[in-house]
This record gives C-alpha cells, sequence and structure tokens, in this order.
C-alpha cells in the first residue's frame, strides 16, 4: 500500500484528491496539509512514501517545503502538484529533488499513475509539463549543440532510438508501451539502458538530447 500525504491550502482540492486515490487498491492517503509547514512535519512523524505538494501555499511554499523534504526525510518521494505550469517552476522543482511535476488538470489516472512511479523510485513528469520544458530549452538551440547531440545519440539502436523519442514527448512508460507494443517493464530497462549509454541523470535531459537531434520533430 502506498501511504500518501496530499498538500494544498484549498480544502475541496485536498478532497478531490483524495478521493481519486482511495479509488484505486494500492494507494492510502494516510495525512492531510494545508502548507507546507505542515507537510514537513506530517512526513517527520509518520511513514510517508509519497507526498503531494502544491507550489502556492501559506507559511510555506511548496519549493521551499521540498527542498526541506529532501534534507530531512530523503526517503519520502515528492511530487509537485499545482495549476502553475511555468518553466521556471518545473526546473526548479527538478533541481531541488522532485520526483516529479504534475499539472492540476492532469486526469485521474494520471494522477494515480504519477505515484505509483515516485513509490516505484521513478521520475514522473506530466507530458504537458514535459513538452513545455524541452520546447522552451531546446528554442535556443544551436547548430553546434545539434551536432553534438547527434553524435552522442548514434551509440543507441535503432528501437532505443524509438523510445527515447517517446521520451521527448514526455510519455510515461506505459504509454511508450502502448505506442510501440512493449511492456511497461521493457520499457523501463530501455529507459535505464538510454540513460546509461547518453550519461543522462535523469528523463528530462535525454528528452532535451532527443530534440537537440531532431528526433521526432
Amino acid at each position: 500500500m502506498i501511504r500518501v500525504l496530499v498538500t494544498d491550502d484549498e480544502p475541496l482540492i485536498r478532497a478531490g484528491i483524495r478521493m481519486i486515490l482511495s479509488s484505486a487498491d494500492d494507494m492510502s492517503v494516510v495525512a492531510e496539509a494545508a502548507n507546507g509547514r505542515e507537510a514537513v512535519d506530517i512526513a517527520r512523524s509518520q511513514r510517508v512514501d509519497v507526498a503531494l505538494l502544491d507550489i502556492q501555499m501559506p507559511v510555506m511554499d511548496g519549493l521551499t517545503a521540498l527542498a526541506e523534504l529532501r534534507r530531512s526525510a530523503p526517503e519520502v518521494r515528492v511530487l509537485i502538484l499545482t495549476t502553475f505550469g511555468e518553466r521556471q517552476n518545473v526546473l526548479r522543482a527538478l533541481g531541488a529533488g522532485s520526483a516529479g511535476f504534475l499539472l492540476k488538470d492532469s486526469a485521474p489516472a494520471e494522477l494515480m499513475r504519477a505515484v505509483r512511479a515516485a513509490a516505484a523510485g521513478e521520475a514522473y513528469l506530466s507530458p504537458g509539463a514535459t513538452r513545455h520544458v524541452v520546447d522552451s530549452l531546446a528554442s535556443g538551440g544551436t547548430a553546434d549543440r545539434a551536432e553534438r547531440a547527434r553524435r552522442r545519440l548514434e551509440k543507441l539502436t535503432v528501437r532505443e532510438r524509438d523510445v527515447l523519442t517517446l521520451l521527448g514527448e514526455g510519455l510515461s512508460n506505459a504509454d511508450a508501451g502502448q505506442r510501440i507494443h512493449m511492456s511497461e517493464a521493457t520499457v523501463k530497462t530501455y529507459v535505464s539502458r538510454i540513460l546509461a549509454k547518453l550519461e543522462c541523470d535523469n528523463r528530462v535531459q535525454a528528452a532535451l538530447l532527443a530534440r537537440d537531434a531532431g528526433l521526432g520533430t
């Protein structure tokens, strides 16, 4: 059972998230918090597997709480959940150690998928957030950067390039598997292999390389 902490300053939002997650057989909302300070205190005092944090909150915002949780409760996987999809928020969340970034207009199934991915130790960005970051950062690319990216991708097999192309589109392992007729576990293996070959720390870096090299464009 995945133990989830839901943090948002709006009670209706918390109630909606609780209702969605409680419908899953493998998840349990064990606590709610109205601000980042409450979330940090709860995570320190009881076992939490995944913490959902809104960004804009009183007392302590979600990004500050994320940084505090990484210091004091590193075993808790944190998903940033917000209506604000600006590039700087996504980048700050990833830089501070977030397990993922999910927009509040995401479908319930995507929310559950993100929680499962985080609990399993995987990084998760909603497709919208991934495309936003990749498009924003890749837009300033140069011919030299594109050529360097293409050279790095030469070490990939054809199938690995197929998977990387889907990473660039922001697809999850499950969605990528459906697209190219692979099991989710097989896609996960490919992703790990791709990250190792390209010497990337996470999926977003790999997605940026894919865009720089022109995959999927």
